[in-house]
């Protein structure tokens, strides 16, 4: 069960309640839920008790112990607890059942994986002056926001500048907008987009104008085209293409890859140990693009991104996927192979999310 399906899982115990008349309270569009924090109990938890109690004129400890029978009840939920003054914490069934269920819906969505309908009932008109880094980012934040289940459209101040094409960006209209409307205003850039694309071309460009936060001076100098460990763009994208190359590796090895049965991890200690941090980067995926959306907040892409990069090399090197030597490829490679498959199309996709090629060659 990956973070998503629990907060769905939560969302469909609230509705139970409600419809059996064992709750009387609103139904939220949605319920958040969060990893655990040092110390505390379970896998995740979540406040909802405590957001409905108002509402159901109980307190919220009676509100957690009705909605706890009816999530522990679902598959995928080991142990259910009320903690605090009302809050739910959750211990998920067994970590390499899990994984499996992360690692299955990557494969199954592709580069829409974390894409939902939180924001379905959502509609947004960004406005923004005719600046590279404005009109950059609320394109960004409009991707975003699609990608939740959310409508509207950009508008900028100006007619736009011819050269934000080539960047990728789309106005629908300019002028005076029609209210209500939300303002899009980053720090500017300090450099028009065509000084920009003839230093740093399209995709290196957008990584500066959007790794840094909007009320951050976004850094857009020669370092963005280094390709070293210090260019974070340099080292996402080269994750993304070795990932790819190890698909390929394999096929002309001759084998494919296949998550890990939960009595193979016992075999593969080094799995075991190293990928768990890129296993929760990618768990954590969903939740990352969704907070992105609602905060117009595309550099929380980008950081997520570095660190599934940065996850993925430290996995690649203490367990490679393929085969050395004589070795024969084993249920080890072949788990460690769907691992590194899924980083890849996470990388893919919260590249193109940003408008940046994932070119499977470097």
């Amino acid at each position: 069960m990956t973070p998503a399906d629990l907060s769905r899982t939560v969302l469909h115990a609230v509705r139970r309640a409600v419809d059996e008349d064992a709750l009387r309270a609103p139904v939220p569009a949605r319920v958040r839920v969060e990893r655990t924090r040092p110390g505390g109990s379970g896998d995740y938890a979540c406040a909802v008790a405590l957001q409905l109690a108002g509402d159901a004129g109980l307190p919220a400890l009676e509100v957690a112990r009705i909605l706890r029978e009816r999530v522990a009840a679902e598959p995928g939920v080991g142990r259910v607890e009320i903690t605090g003054p009302g809050f739910l914490s959750f211990t998920l069934d067994a970590p390499a059942e899990s994984d499996r269920a992360v690692l299955a819906a990557v494969r199954e969505q592709g580069l829409a994986y974390g894409h939902g309908d939180a924001l379905r009932d959502e509609i947004h008109q960004f406005h923004y002056a005719r600046e590279v880094r404005a009109a950059v980012t609320a394109q960004a934040v409009f991707r975003l926001l699609l990608a939740q289940g959310a409508r509207g459209r950009t508008t900028c101040e100006q007619a736009p500048d011819p050269d934000w094409v080539r960047l990728g960006v789309t106005v629908d209209a300019y002028g005076t907008p029609p209210v209500p409307l939300t303002e899009i205003r980053p720090v500017p850039a300090g450099a028009t987009a065509g000084e920009l694309l003839e230093r740093l071309g399209p995709d290196a460009a957008r990584w500066g104008l959007l790794r840094a936060a909007g009320h951050d001076r976004a850094a857009l100098g020669p370092e963005l085209l280094v390709q070293g460990e210090a260019n974070g763009l340099f080292r996402v994208r080269y994750a993304h293409a070795r990932a790819r190359a190890l698909t390929r590796g394999a096929t002309l090895l001759g084998f494919t890859s296949e998550p890990a049965e939960p009595a193979e991890d016992v075999q593969d200690a080094a799995y075991d140990r190293a990928a768990r941090p890129l296993l929760d980067f990618i768990a954590d995926h969903p939740g990352v693009l969704l907070a992105g959306a609602r905060h117009r907040a595309p550099d929380r892409v980008a950081r997520q991104l570095e660190a599934v990069a940065h996850a993925f090399f430290d996995f690649h090197d203490s367990c490679p996927p393929l085969p050395a030597g004589d070795e024969k490829p084993s249920a080890a490679h072949r788990a460690r192979l769907a691992l590194a498959e899924a980083a890849g199309t996470v990388l893919a996709g919260g590249l193109s999310l940003l408008g940046i090629r994932a070119p499977e060659h470097l």
